[in-house]
């Protein structure tokens, strides 16, 4: 048993304790606006979350994959380049080798990476986890429901149950949403831990919704244009299907009936 919980440790050390492992942990269905073949990402929740990953998440976790600049971008949170100049200057430093020391960051700059060794980048995260599955492996929860990786992400936010254990010198957080029952990393949030600008509530599961949303689109922020690329594609496709159809009809009707045309 020991060796099993040692085994356990050191895959969750290895990983930032932030591995879906097959078969194990609660991932809490949430209706995102995003969700859908219509849905679209909600600007205003975007910035909260983007607060909460400032404010909480960014001092062990980084988003090396965003580009800053990308927060002024269409389908995200909306802000102006202005806006997103001033947000860069007052809440990032990066390493600038010409100045070999750090500096305030510009719109051009990256998100840092991650400050901790064993807390994983966020940046791909809610793609890289799948909440839901299906049926002897078939996928059919997904099909439906789609991957889950922010469900997943929020599942875990919120997934302490308080519980502590400690394994080779490791202490660990029982969570019902993390794969082996428990986490190496510690409770991130508990509600309140952010105020909000539009006075929108910050109880933990809205916190960690808020977040979730924030870390989908780092993750995806052109769904909307790739939803909007699709749809037309479809649209096409069905029109040109309709024309197929006709011409076929059109080209194929004097052969198919020339017997009859004879008999007249």
């Amino acid at each position: 048993m020991l060796k099993k919980l040692a085994l356990s440790a050191a895959l969750v050390l290895t990983t930032g304790g932030a591995v879906l492992a097959a078969g194990g942990g609660h991932t809490e269905d949430i209706a995102f606006s995003f969700e859908g073949p219509f849905g679209k990402y909600d600007p205003v929740q975007l910035q909260r979350g983007l607060k909460v990953y400032t404010e909480v998440c960014a001092a062990c976790h980084g988003l090396k994959y965003v580009p800053i600049r990308t927060l002024a971008d269409p389908g995200g949170p909306g802000y102006t380049e202005d806006e997103v100049r001033a947000y860069a200057a007052a809440n990032i430093e990066v390493y600038d080798p010409d100045l070999e020391d750090t500096r305030p960051a510009k719109p051009a700059d990256h998100f840092p990476p991650s400050n901790d060794p064993n807390a994983p980048d966020l940046s791909l995260m809610a793609k890289a986890r799948a909440g839901f599955s299906g049926p002897q492996g078939t996928g059919i929860n997904q099909l439906l429901r789609g991957i889950g990786g922010p469900e997943h992400i929020y599942s875990i936010l919120t997934g302490y149950t308080g519980e502590e254990k400690e394994v080779a010198g490791t202490v660990f957080y029982e969570n019902t949403a993390f794969s082996t029952g428990w986490i190496s990393m510690p409770p991130p949030l508990f509600g309140e831990d952010v105020e909000f600008d539009d006075g929108a509530p910050n109880d933990l599961h809205s916190e960690a919704e808020d977040v979730a949303a924030f870390l989908m689109w780092a993750a995806e922020p052109k769904m909307m244009a790739r939803k909007q690329a699709g749809f037309m594609a479809v649209l096409m496709l069905s029109l040109l299907s309709v024309l197929l159809y006709l011409t076929n009809k059109k080209l194929w009707y004097p052969i198919k009936h020339r017997g009859k045309q004879a008999n007249l």
